[in-house]
This record gives structure tokens, sequence and C-alpha cells, in this order.
């Protein structure tokens, strides 16, 4: 894929909207190029299918969790604060993009087989998020684990599907509210007695 101009990705975001109600088989790129403004050249120029746009709307969200969630792993302070700032933090960028949020719901399988979203998930969430795991046991603010990896999996498991319940049914996402659940119930878990 070429680099994608910012005149043509701040529009593309429109197309999730289409890939969310419809689904990706049943959008036609003609839709996209009208609903965006983009022209369907221009589509073709930059993206060599509709699944490669998702891809893009994809790796665009996945860069702003990579982004909050480094900021929240070189924070001072103790693992398991920083711990829930991330959960807060992806709750975040899903909460403002909601309608990729639902693009990825429809289309999970096809995602799934996308492995540059696989790594990015590695890298923007699971590496990090393993770190903080590792600095919780080392400062004593979470317990010590063996698989620190499956503890990431998990915890981003909970927050996305969390997340998607509430995008998916169009209620209000209250941030606050999952976050501080998510900490009650799989948080408080993690901290030593």
């Amino acid at each position: 894929m070429r680099k994608i101009p910012a005149q043509i990705s701040d529009r593309l975001p429109a197309a999730a909207e289409l890939f969310a109600e419809r689904g990706l088989n049943d959008t036609k790129i003609e839709d996209v190029a009208a609903t965006t403004g983009i022209a369907k050249a221009t589509l073709y120029y930059y993206f060599a299918g509709k699944e490669e746009m998702l891809a893009f709307l994809l790796e665009d969200a996945l860069q702003h969790v990579a982004y909050e969630v480094t900021a929240i792993v070189e924070a001072d302070g103790a693992a398991a604060q920083r711990l829930h700032a991330v959960i807060s933090a992806q709750l975040r960028v899903m909460a403002q993009r909601p309608a990729v949020c639902r693009a990825l719901i429809g289309e999970l399988g096809r995602a799934a087989r996308m492995p540059v979203i696989a790594d990015m998930i590695s890298t923007a969430y699971f590496e990090p998020v393993e770190t903080l795991l590792r600095a919780g046991a080392a400062d004593g603010s979470l317990v010590a684990l063996d698989e620190p990896r499956a503890a990431a999996i998990a915890l981003f498991g909970a927050v996305t599907t969390s997340a998607l319940t509430y995008l998916i049914t169009d209620d209000a996402l209250n941030e606050d509210l999952i976050a501080r659940t998510i900490h009650d119930v799989v948080f408080i878990g993690l901290r030593p007695r």
C-alpha cells in the first residue's frame, strides 16, 4: 500500500460506517467513493481493494492505541496505576472510532487473517502491557505472573469486548464506568493479597 496523504486518510473513516452497516462484501467501491468524496480511481491508486481500506482504518486505530499506551508505560508511577491508565486509553481510542470498531465486529474473521493487524496489536498493546505486568511484579503493585503475555491478551480481550458491546448497540460508551468495572473484575485479582 502506498503512503496515504492526509486529505485521503482524513475522509476515509466515513467508509467505516459503510463497512459497519453493509459489511465489506456488500459495500461497493462506488459507495465508498460517494460517501468519502474520494474519486474511485484515487481509491484504487492507494488501495488494492476494500480489505486494504479496512486494514488501513484498523492500523490507524492501533497506531493511536500504541501512542497512548507507550506514553503511559514510559511514565512514572506504580505499574498497577499505569495499567489502569492503559485500560482507559484503549477505551478512549475505541470510543473515538465507533464506526471502525463496528466494522471490525462485522469483519472479525477477515481482520484476524491480516498479519499486519496481529503484529500491530502485539506491538501496540501486548508487549507494553507485558512490560507493565513485569514492572508491577518488581514494584510490588501487581503479582508476578508465569505468563504475562496470556494476561495481556486477556486484558485486551476484556477491554475490547466490553467496548464493542456498547458500540455495536449504539449505547453510550461510558469509559470511566467500563474502566472501573474492568478494574474491579480483573485488576483487583492481579493485586497481591
